[in-house]
């Protein structure tokens, strides 16, 4: 049941690229809670945001592309 997940699922650093890259967007207090969010996200993923800039840096098409994938399916 869990393969019929999204992407994200499949690929941890994607997701975290992608909310990463999200609270990029974000600026002031709301980017100060949101970040506690990402530190969670890194600890239940195993990964670190090294490893998540790394992608981010290599795959920056992939994730505004899921970014905007997502915008779509949620208006």
């Amino acid at each position: 049941m869990g393969e019929s997940r999204g992407k994200s699922r499949r690929n941890p650093l994607l997701g975290a690229a992608v909310l990463k890259a999200l609270l990029r967007r974000r600026s002031g207090e709301s980017r100060q809670q949101t970040s506690s969010l990402y530190e969670g996200v890194l600890r239940d993923l195993k990964l670190t945001d090294a490893e998540v800039e790394t992608f981010l840096v290599s795959h920056e098409a992939d994730v505004e592309r899921a970014i905007r994938s997502h915008g779509r399916r949620g208006e």
